[in-house]
């Protein structure tokens, strides 16, 4: 029987965890157990099938573990005696714990959808060999259709039609696609972004069935009509993966994941943490449960975890909610609060909007422009969200507002904000938006207007 100090169930999430461990405890023995052979960067998983050119350029080396003296077993766990402190792997072999983290992740949402089972309709899992057969599926494909138009969906579409002569349809049953993330004025420059690029997205409309005998033809819509499809690609979210963690007794929470306290230590056992997709999250606002699932909130969780299991090390703030992604060359971002999430829990909230190149001056090569809206709290001129559209910098930018949230900064605050700049990386320190998003906002803050 192997024994560790610390055991990992997992993938992404679990390398961030084994990471920490050692980093803080560096004489603990590690043990990391995964079912997949190779791990895929999960938000890099669209760009597979036209940035990256296939599964192999999207992968996390396991020189890594070795490199931080974590042992990888390759296997599935398939039972957990918490009483004895064992792990009992499918091919019979046991594992001895002292500390036991769950970072099992998630799998894909498939829906009840007559003929979801018919051949080239394809959940996007996280497996490599998987990945690679859609890959080499998707190079005879001519009618691709899309069901879901969030993240994922959005950037499959985006991808997919690159380097190949595909018709691409995305269906959204929301009035918007990427409406669950971002405000409206930023939903529809995507959808615009996505239609340049040929792309045909039908919103506010739902799948009836997919057509087809035994491999799929195409899809039939919930208004009567069909569309032609040789592919289909679902789009729809994803579940926790937490049978395992189920069938050992934890207690579950929201969405069936794993309750845990702020240290990510799961509420029934002292011994067991969970991190990513898997553990329960609640929102850094009002502490109320939250369904968001993303790889910058697990690997953070991760650290956390990783840094607790022997002595309490860092607390979890809650979620945030940091979004980016490229549509079309147009990077958006989004974090916190946006306008429709305030209004719909009733925030009285300040808005306000700037926008400037990323370069200066604007003429500068491969320049473009920039806009920021922030919101703030009208009673405690606190920010509370931030939204981004514009060029690469957007990705760095919103994290700079998200920090901001994170500690609670006012627009008087963010207005001293001291930015390092230069001509052919940011905007000009006089323009720069953030900042000046903010100092539209200090009179309305003051009464003032």
């Amino acid at each position: 029987m192997k024994k560790a100090d610390v055991v990992i169930l997992g993938g992404l999430s679990g390398i961030s965890a084994g990471m920490s461990c050692k980093r803080h405890y560096p004489d603990k023995k590690v043990i990391l157990v995964r079912k997949e052979g190779t791990v895929l960067i999960p938000c890099g998983i669209p760009y597979i099938y036209g940035t990256v050119g296939g599964p192999e350029n999207n992968v996390i080396p396991d020189g890594l573990l070795e490199t931080l003296g974590i042992e990888l077993v390759r296997g599935e766990a398939v039972d957990v005696d918490r009483e004895k402190k064992t792990i009992a792997m499918k091919n019979g072999d046991m594992i001895e714990y002292d500390k036991l983290v769950f970072a099992t992740g998630s799998v894909p949402l498939v829906p009840p959808i007559p003929g979801v089972d018919k051949k080239n309709v394809y959940a996007v899992k996280k497996e490599f060999d998987y990945l690679s057969d859609v890959y080499r599926a998707m190079q005879d494909v001519k009618d691709l259709v899309i069901i879901g138009g969030g993240f994922i969906g959005m950037e499959f579409a985006d991808e997919c039609r690159k380097g190949r002569d595909v018709n691409v349809t995305v269906v959204e049953a929301m009035p918007h696609c990427l409406q669950a993330a971002m405000d409206d004025e930023f939903c529809e420059l995507a959808q615009e972004k996505l239609q340049e690029a040929g792309v045909n997205i039908l919103v506010n409309e739902t799948v009836e069935s997919i057509l087809g005998d035994g491999e799929v033809t195409g899809v039939k819509l919930a208004n009567g009509n069909e569309i032609k499809a040789d592919m289909v690609i679902l789009g729809t979210g994803a579940v926790p993966n937490t049978e395992l963690a189920k069938r050992a007794g934890l207690e579950l929470g929201f969405r069936n994941t794993i309750r845990v306290d702020r240290y990510m230590r799961s509420y029934t056992d002292p011994n067991v943490f969970a991190c990513g997709d898997c553990a329960e999250k609640e929102s850094f606002f009002d502490g109320k449960p939250s369904g968001v699932m993303l790889a910058s909130i697990a690997t953070s969780e991760a650290r956390i975890a990783g840094a607790n299991l022997f002595s309490p090390t860092h607390h979890n703030s809650g979620v945030i909610s940091v979004f980016s992604t490229v549509i079309n060359g147009m990077a958006f971002g989004v974090a916190g609060l946006t306008e429709r999430c305030s209004e719909q829990v009733g925030a009285k909230i300040i808005i306000t909007t700037a926008e400037a190149p990323d370069t200066h001056p604007g003429g500068m090569p491969n320049s473009c422009n920039t806009k920021v809206k922030l919101i703030f709290s009208k009673d405690t001129g606190v920010i509370l969200g931030g939204s981004i559209c514009g060029g690469k910098p957007v990705g760095e930018m919103i994290n700079v507002v998200s920090a901001c949230i994170m500690h609670k900064m006012t627009a008087d605050d963010i207005v001293k904000f001291q930015m390092g700049t230069h001509p052919a990386l940011t905007s000009s320190p006089i323009m720069y938006p953030i900042v000046n998003a903010a100092c539209k906002a200090v009179l309305p803050l003051k009464g003032c207007e």
